[in-house]
């Protein structure tokens, strides 16, 4: 079956599913393949609970018509989510960055919703199934489209935006995440850059925060069509918080901003939004006020007063540059008790205990009561550096979370954050 027919069935469908705990009826499952689990086994039983078709591999068992059978699926999920954004008119929006992706997502599609119907990204679905997903996801109401993009090798961001074929791209930062897979900062900042070189070649704008060295330099050294904004060009300016009110404060063209955003490093996610309502005709009014209006819900950049602490839930995930950036607006914060809860850093390499023991460093000058360290790495990086008396390290989330079961916090303010995979969210629910 030709991608051309199979999109005349997408069409007629309820759209595509890959999981048939959440398949609704009329959808068309792709049973996708990974190193644990096989969707091939469940065609049957998605086509019994309704789906319209089953598109699977060549080897899938049974004889139902509406099995469709392809060598790759996850190919002919991307080649028909391509097929599909090349039918839609309307503008698309390529995002990518090492920090800030989702935040700035979320912005920018609370600003251009007071004026237009908008699809975007759900949660993080930015990899290369969540791509696809959200391309197949854009209905024929959406009148402008958010797309976020991840990466953790060297040549995804070039293969998603083949799918998504953004006419409009915005890199947040580039800083030293996935080093695994990358190599090194250079070749984060290549693969990034993959977003600027898709514009370049096909007569696309970049959005650029000019303030941004980097992002500045990869973008002039291009042919390509550049969108400034930053803080220190425009009429912007980061305004002091305090311990009572934490969150970002801005004056913008002569209008105070009062956020729900924990960290001066959100200014950039902010003006990003700025400028691309400001593209699309936004007044900055509305702007600002879609997103004084935005909490975030996502354990990024968001405060929660519990009924014995203050936490700052920055636990989604973490890296040397988010790590700095948090733990720099925390050491502004003046409060009795303050305690950081870190866990490692993932994906650093050969320069992982380096950059822990960077963070190690920083830690001193924070003004902290207490700090728990969770992870190899961060034990790793004490065993060199040394641990100061009020450094207690865990071996796991787990381990932490038990711990402040025994003994509960009472009337400190608390950062979380770490990388994904270390689960600091677990800590959370004892706060």
């Amino acid at each position: 079956m030709e991608i051309s027919e199979l999109f005349g069935l997408f069409r007629a469908s309820k759209g595509v599913n890959t999981d048939t705990r959440t398949l609704e009826p009329g959808q068309i499952f792709v049973a996708l393949k990974g190193e644990t689990f096989d969707g091939n086994a469940y065609a049957m039983k998605a086509l019994e609970a309704g789906a319209a078709y089953a598109i699977v591999n060549e080897y899938a068992e049974g004889g139902d018509p509406r099995l469709l059978r392809f060598p790759d699926t996850l190919r002919t999920l991307k080649e028909l989510a391509a097929w599909h954004r090349q039918q839609l008119e309307i503008p698309v929006i390529g995002l990518t960055g090492t920090n800030g992706k989702t935040t700035t997502k979320e912005l920018i599609r609370e600003v251009l919703a007071t004026h237009f119907t908008v699809a975007a990204t759900k949660g993080n679905l930015n990899n290369d199934i969540g791509v696809p997903l959200t391309v197949l996801g854009i209905g024929p109401d959406a009148e402008i489209a958010v797309v976020e993009m991840g990466a953790n090798h060297p040549d995804d961001i070039s293969a998603l935006t083949w799918v998504s074929q953004p006419e409009y791209g915005l890199i947040t930062n580039v800083g030293k995440a996935h080093l695994l897979g990358f190599g090194s900062f250079e070749g984060v900042k290549k693969a990034k850059g993959q977003l600027y070189d898709w514009l370049s070649a096909h007569d696309g704008q970049a959005f650029v925060n000019v303030d941004d060295d980097n992002l500045y330099e990869m973008a002039v050294s291009r042919p390509l069509s550049i969108i400034p904004y930053g803080v220190a060009g425009e009429d912007a300016e980061i305004l002091p918080t305090s311990t009572e009110n934490p969150f970002l404060r801005m004056s913008i063209g002569g209008e105070t901003l009062e956020t729900k955003l924990v960290g001066a490093y959100n200014a950039a996610n902010v003006m990003a939004a700025l400028a691309v309502g400001r593209q699309f005709g936004v007044p900055l009014a509305d702007g600002l006020a879609a997103i004084a209006a935005y909490t975030p819900s996502n354990n990024r950049s968001q405060m929660t007063r519990t009924e014995r602490n203050v936490v700052i839930e920055d636990a989604y995930n973490a890296n040397p540059s988010s790590m700095a950036a948090a733990l720099d607006n925390f050491a502004l914060l003046k409060a009795d008790c303050k305690i950081a809860m870190l866990g490692d850093m993932r994906e650093l390499g050969e320069d992982s205990v380096k950059e822990h023991v960077k963070i190690l460093k920083k830690l001193d000058d924070c003004g902290l009561t207490h700090a728990c360290l969770v992870g190899d790495e961060f034990k790793k990086a004490l065993e060199e550096a040394g641990t100061p008396d009020y450094v207690k390290w865990f071996a796991t989330a787990d381990d932490l979370a038990a711990a402040l079961a025994e003994r509960p916090l009472t009337g400190a303010t608390v950062l979380v954050k770490g990388s994904n995979s270390i689960r600091m969210g677990k800590v959370l629910p004892t706060l």
